[in-house]
Parts: structure tokens; C-alpha cells; sequence
């Protein structure tokens, strides 16, 4: 496999693209997908790709990122004005943005803070500005017209909005532009979701900014980097380790561990890497003090840990004053870990729908297997309620789906597991780490730990290829009664989806949507069939001029349409899922 390319800072692919000419900018896109199939080695800190038989690319990531123009270098005659290196650089993932913020005017906040909360300064509101523009245009085109240009405009309002102090508008658009570059590479490890969750996030807080203040500002505007706090003396109980793949190139694992309280910390090694990282990753030792533990130990034993520190989502520093020794750890079913899984259910779910961390501690009965489009899925009775469980990647480095099929085999083993909500309008989690079907006291990383046959229990029969195994008669109709009750709100949430992917032309094609609305309103939802009926209003507004013209479209109305319509379907999803995992 050829090395991977280094990350390339958002500024930079701005810059390239920027530099283009017209006619190299309509080809960029066709280059870009030339450059992909080029041989690529690695020689230290840099990074060649052999553009044909005689012409080198080069780039220079000393750090481990291209952080400047001038460190990707082309030896073709047309250089540095060329096609290459822009191409390069919109071929690489994206890297962090470490240049320093530039300093701000809030002039207007300061002379009367004591009165009035503060509000975003002018810099800030032509920031947001830029990347709702820039997001904007990208919703417009979708994913198959969001090429290499649109998505350097929103790298540039990216780096814009980091410089004016907006980390999480800045680190939300390069995540669309992640997914934007997964979709059309037709990466595997691409949702739909995720994409249509990114460009709702940003033109959320694009909306809302310029008229938030106080704690509302301060949330919209993010940090740029987690704060770690004092917290004294810890110890910890070893949960479980679950690899990282990201669509940005980075990769790892990530070990859970809580303390006597049942409050939860993290334990993380995640750097530039691809599936091999995060498969050997669980195998190296935790980075935090004198221990000699591996992430694959840690999540089975314990951790005494003095001088630490901690972020505001529970990661561990690894300063030098932190020490940190092994410590026996304990049983799912003994305390203090033991009442993580004492928590309801329903609880666990509002919190995590509220903003909290997502994991949930489950005790499951394992009813069989369904196939949905994104493969098989296990499905499970939690207390009552028909749950599905679903792999967290799909990588085939990555034992989950292979658990997941084998674990369908064990039909009525009762098991105590980890996952990690999906907000949807029934019960649906990403399996993370689950007790072994047939050892007790044994615990398996789902990522991590390959099952076999072997593993199960006599009575079961290990699932061969990936024909689905049948569903149980009585999940299929607790799946089946759960889906025709289910409120049609997919009408809408298909419109939202479709926009994300074909872009404004796709509701703009004529056809009838009132039977949709019609739908909609009889079954109660009336806000909806409006959102609905304006959203495709929106698309297909094209006014003509005096002489017959197409006037150009308006992009602000229509980013507006799909943002209320997405705003509608998230809030509903919520209050759904809530309510699906109430027995």
C-alpha cells in the first residue's frame, strides 16, 4: 500500500486553488482523481509523487503537515503556476489549523462589559458571514457538484473563522469538507448523516451568532484547544478500548475508565495514520506517567493516578507532573463499575440526547440479526425494547462486523455491553464492547478482539458468509409494530437527505409533493408539511428578468429552507428516540 499523504492546512489548499487560472480551475477536479493513481513514496518528512515517468511532487511536512505553500513543490515546467500542486493538496486530508489566532477588536464589548453581555465583533460577524456563504453554495451543489473549488472557498472561510476566534465553525466546515471529499472518493467509511449533521452545525451557528451573546456566544464560538484542569489523585477502573479510524486521516484507540463515582475518563493515542494504526494502537503502551500498561491491559485493570489532569470531556493529560502506576481493576458486575449499568435506561438516553456523552451501559438479551443497507445489524431486547446494535466501522481491518455476525449466532445469551447511542426514531446504538458469550468474567473489545466460532455457545451455529440470520418471531413483529407506528417524518428527513446529495437541482426537478404534505398533516405533523412545501418552493424559485432570463438563484432562502426543515427533523428525532427507548 502507498504511503498516505501528509495533512495539508486548510490555508493552503485555499491558496492553491486560489492561484489557479479559470481554465486550470474547471480541471482541477479531473486532476485530482489522475494524481490519486500516481505512485507515492516516503522519504522522512517528505512526501513524492511521481506526476509521470520524469516529474516529482513533493511535500514537506516537517511537523507531520504541510503547513505552507511553499512546502508543496512540483517539477513540472509549468510550476510553481501548475495544476499539480493545487491537486495535491486537495487530494491530502485536512490538517489542524495551529497558526496563531489574530487579534481581535472588541473594543465594543469592553467599553461597557459591566452593562451589556458581550456580543460578536464585526470581524467576527464577516467571518461567519464567509462560511455561511461558502456552506451555502456547497448545499446548493451537493456532493456531486461540490468539487475541489467550492470545497477550498469553505477552507478558506475555515481558516477565516479560526483567525476571528471561531474554533467550532472553522472545525465543523473542515469536517464537511472531510466527508465532502469521503462521499465523492467513494469512501466506505462515509454517512450521509454525518455530512448532513456537519452542514446543519454550520449553518446553525452561522444563523445564530450574530445576534447571541453571553454563554450562548461563548458556546457558538468554541475553543480552540480543551483546557485541562487540576484534579488531584485518581483511581481508576479499566471499562473498555475502542480503535479510531477517521475519514481525516487520523487513527488510534481510546481507552474508558471511570472512577469510584462512576464518572468517566479517557485514555487516548490517536495521530496520522490509516486502519493499521488503529489496529496496533490498542498494543502500545498508555501514554500518562511511568506505567507500562497497553490500552488492551488498561481496559482490563486499573490505574492510580497522581497529579492529574483532566480536559472538560474526561481525556487525561499526560504532563510531566502526572504520575500515574497499575492498579487491579474489576468486574463489569462488581462496584464501583457495577453501577454504571444500575443507571435506567431512559436516563442514560436523556442525557445523551441533552448534550452528555453518549455511552450507554446496557444489559441485553441477543435475539438474532436484520439486514438493512448498510449491512446486517444484531438485534437485542433491552428491557423490553427491541434494540439494534451496529457496527462502529466498517473498515474490514476492523473485527466489528465480523463480532457482530458471529454474536447474531448467540441467540438468548444474556450479555452486559457498551454502546454508543444513534439518535433515530427507535432504539438503535453502535456496539463498542460487550461480556464473551461463553467466559465468564471475560470482556471483548469489539473492535479489537476477534470472536470465533470456537467462542460461542454449543447450542449455536456460527453464521457462514453474510446471508442474515432469521429473526426471531417475536422481534420481528416488536420491529415491525414499532416501524408502521412510526411517525412519517422520513418525508421530510428524505428531502433534507436529498439535498445533501444532489443539491438544489434534485427538489427542483418537477413533480407533485402534496401528497407528501398531505401525509404529513393527517398524521398530525403540520409544521412539517410546511417546511416541506417550502423547501421545494425554495429550490425551484427562478425568477426571470425583462428579457426572459434565469435570474440567478438565491442561495441565502434556500440554505434557510433546508436548515429549518433539518432544525425540524433533528429536534423531532430527538423527542422520539427518547420516547422509543421507554418500554
Amino acid at each position: 500500500m502507498s504511503p498516505q499523504l501528509p495533512p495539508v492546512a486548510p490555508a493552503v489548499t485555499a491558496e492553491l486553488v486560489a492561484a489557479l487560472s479559470p481554465r486550470l480551475r474547471k480541471r482541477l477536479d479531473s486532476g485530482i482523481a489522475k494524481l490519486a493513481d500516481r505512485p507515492v513514496v516516503r522519504d522522512g518528512a517528505v512526501v513524492r509523487i511521481a506526476v509521470d515517468d520524469d516529474t516529482d511532487l513533493e511535500l514537506h511536512a516537517a511537523d507531520g503537515a504541510v503547513r505552507g505553500a511553499d512546502a508543496v513543490r512540483c517539477g513540472c515546467l509549468l510550476a510553481p503556476d501548475c495544476l499539480h500542486r493545487a491537486a495535491a493538496a486537495s487530494l491530502a486530508p485536512v490538517a489542524e489549523d495551529t497558526d496563531s489566532a489574530a487579534p481581535q477588536d472588541h473594543s465594543a464589548a469592553e467599553e461597557d462589559a459591566a452593562q451589556v453581555p458581550e456580543t460578536a465583533t464585526p470581524q467576527q460577524r464577516a467571518a461567519v458571514r464567509a462560511v455561511q456563504l461558502a456552506t451555502s453554495a456547497v448545499l446548493e451543489a451537493g456532493t456531486d457538484g461540490a468539487g475541489a473549488v467550492l470545497q477550498a472557498e469553505l477552507l478558506r472561510a475555515a481558516h477565516t473563522a479560526r483567525l476571528a476566534g471561531l474554533h467550532r465553525a472553522a472545525a465543523t466546515a473542515v469536517s464537511v469538507v472531510t466527508a465532502l471529499r469521503a462521499a465523492r472518493a467513494g469512501d466506505p467509511a462515509y454517512h450521509l448523516t454525518d455530512l448532513a449533521a456537519g452542514l446543519y452545525d454550520v449553518l446553525s451557528v452561522a444563523h445564530r451568532l450574530p445576534s447571541a451573546s453571553g454563554g450562548e456566544l461563548t458556546a457558538l464560538r468554541g475553543s480552540a484547544r480543551q483546557p485541562y484542569r487540576p484534579d488531584g489523585s485518581l483511581r481508576l477502573y479499566g471499562l473498555f478500548s475502542e480503535p479510531v479510524l477517521t475519514a481525516s486521516g487520523y487513527a488510534g484507540a481510546v481507552t474508558w475508565t471511570a472512577d469510584a463515582e462512576g464518572r468517566l475518563y479517557q485514555v487516548s493515542d490517536v495521530a496520522p495514520g490509516g486502519a493499521g494504526r488503529a489496529v496496533g494502537a490498542a498494543d502500545r503502551t498508555v501514554r500518562i506517567g511511568d506505567t507500562a500498561l497497553t490500552h488492551r491491559e488498561l481496559a482490563r485493570a486499573g490505574l492510580a493516578v497522581s497529579g492529574a489532569t483532566v480536559s472538560p470531556t474526561g481525556r487525561l493529560g499526560a504532563g510531566a507532573g502526572v504520575r500515574a502506576v497499575r492498579a487491579p481493576g474489576v468486574g463489569w458486575h462488581e462496584e464501583p463499575v457495577a453501577r454504571l449499568w444500575a443507571e435506567p435506561v431512559p436516563d442514560q438516553i436523556a442525557r445523551a440526547l441533552a448534550g452528555g456523552r453518549d455511552l450507554l451501559f446496557l444489559d441485553v438479551t441477543l435475539t438474532g440479526t436484520a439486514a438493512e443497507a448498510a449491512g446486517d445489524c444484531l438485534l437485542a431486547d433491552c428491557s423490553g425494547v427491541p434494540l439494534r446494535l451496529t457496527a462502529a466501522h466498517d473498515d474490514p481491518a476492523l473485527p466489528h462486523r465480523d463480532n457482530l455476525r458471529l454474536l447474531s449466532a448467540a441467540r438468548g445469551t444474556r450479555l452486559r455491553v457498551v454502546a454508543r447511542l444513534t439518535p433515530a426514531p427507535h432504539p438503535r446504538a453502535q456496539l463498542l464492547a460487550a461480556e464473551h458469550p461463553t467466559r465468564a468474567d471475560t470482556r471483548l473489545d469489539i473492535g479489537l478482539d476477534r470472536l470465533q466460532g470456537a467462542d460461542l455457545p454449543t447450542t449455536a451455529t456460527a453464521p457462514s458468509g453474510s446471508v442474515p440470520m432469521p429473526v426471531p418471531a417475536s422481534a420481528s413483529a416488536s420491529a415491525s409494530a414499532s416501524a408502521s407506528d412510526e411517525a412519517p417524518i422520513h418525508l421530510l428527513r428524505r428531502r433534507v437527505h436529498q439535498t445533501v446529495s444532489g443539491g438544489r437541482p434534485v427538489l427542483a426537478l418537477p413533480g407533485d409533493t402534496r401528497a407528501d404534505a398531505r401525509h404529513l398533516r393527517r398524521s398530525g405533523l403540520a409544521t412539517a408539511a410546511e417546511l416541506l412545501t417550502d423547501l421545494h418552493s425554495a429550490a425551484a424559485d427562478r425568477a426571470h428578468d425583462v428579457f426572459g432570463r434565469l435570474r440567478p438563484t438565491d442561495p441565502d432562502r434556500f440554505a434557510r429552507a433546508w436548515l429549518a426543515a433539518a432544525h425540524y427533523t433533528s429536534e423531532l428525532d430527538r423527542t422520539l428516540c427518547l420516547a422509543a427507548w421507554t418500554p
